[in-house]
């Protein structure tokens, strides 16, 4: 699997010019950041997760970068993003210049999605525990689990109960402020930490930005299964605006 370095972009074809008013202010086709760096523990699952990424782009009329660079996170360099998306990141990725270009950038309007061990992602930043939602505390084995989807514009059309295996996170609380999408049944699995409402994918507003997560994405499966995609994909638009 190709890595772009920078800002290049490796999804094939011509991309739409940046937006001279801001991240969000194009209309059509636009452009996702996906961002991969990790400084912790790296999943094996980051190509399936960028090629999954490619396809839904191509799909859905979106143009996908992606780079492990943190030299990718400046002003200039995300205004010509609609969408921010850290895929299986871990540690601290972003260094002081990225982190204030990162909030400026949510701030000012534009989208961020987080991937599994993005909640396992700079502790030691406030503004990130405000986007992300919610921190990573452990998880039990990889495992079958049943996922509850509640109904809503980003869950038309997918199951109400959905059985997938993966790694079923346990967070440090509940993301305040946020619209749960998804739930975890405890009584499913085994590890379970969070009671009767285990929550395992949300969106939320972040000044003028938009942010979605989705705690799902260990194994290299879940990439393909179908459910997954078509939520990780209303995620995406739901970031873009």
């Amino acid at each position: 699997m190709l890595l772009c370095a920078g800002l290049t972009a490796c999804g094939g074809g011509s991309e739409p010019a940046p937006a001279a008013s801001g991240p969000a202010a194009t209309a059509g086709p636009y452009r996702v950041l996906v961002y991969t760096r990790t400084t912790g523990f790296r999943h094996a699952s980051i190509p399936a997760g960028i090629a999954a990424v490619r396809a839904l782009g191509a799909a859905g009329g979106f143009a996908v970068t992606a780079t492990e660079e943190p030299g990718a996170f400046t002003p200039a360099d995300l205004a010509g993003y609609r969408v921010v998306m850290f895929l299986s990141t871990s540690g601290d990725v972003l260094d002081p210049t990225g982190r204030t270009a990162l909030e400026a950038y949510v701030r000012g309007g534009g989208g961020f999605v987080g991937v599994h061990s993005a909640a396992d992602t700079e502790y030691g930043w406030p503004f990130y525990g405000e986007l992300v939602g919610a921190r990573f505390a452990n998880h039990p084995a990889v495992q079958p689990v049943t996922v509850r989807l509640r109904p809503g514009p980003l869950t038309v059309g997918l199951p109400a109960t959905w059985r997938v295996t993966d790694e079923p996170y346990n967070f440090r609380g509940r993301p305040a402020g946020a619209r749960v999408l998804a739930t975890l049944d405890e009584s499913t699995y085994t590890g379970g930490t969070m009671g009767a409402d285990h929550p395992i994918a949300w969106t939320s507003e972040v000044g003028q930005g938009r942010s979605f997560y989705l705690g799902l994405g260990h194994p290299d499966a879940v990439w393909a299964d179908p459910v997954f995609r078509r939520l990780l994909a209303a995620g995406i638009r739901y970031a873009a605006g």
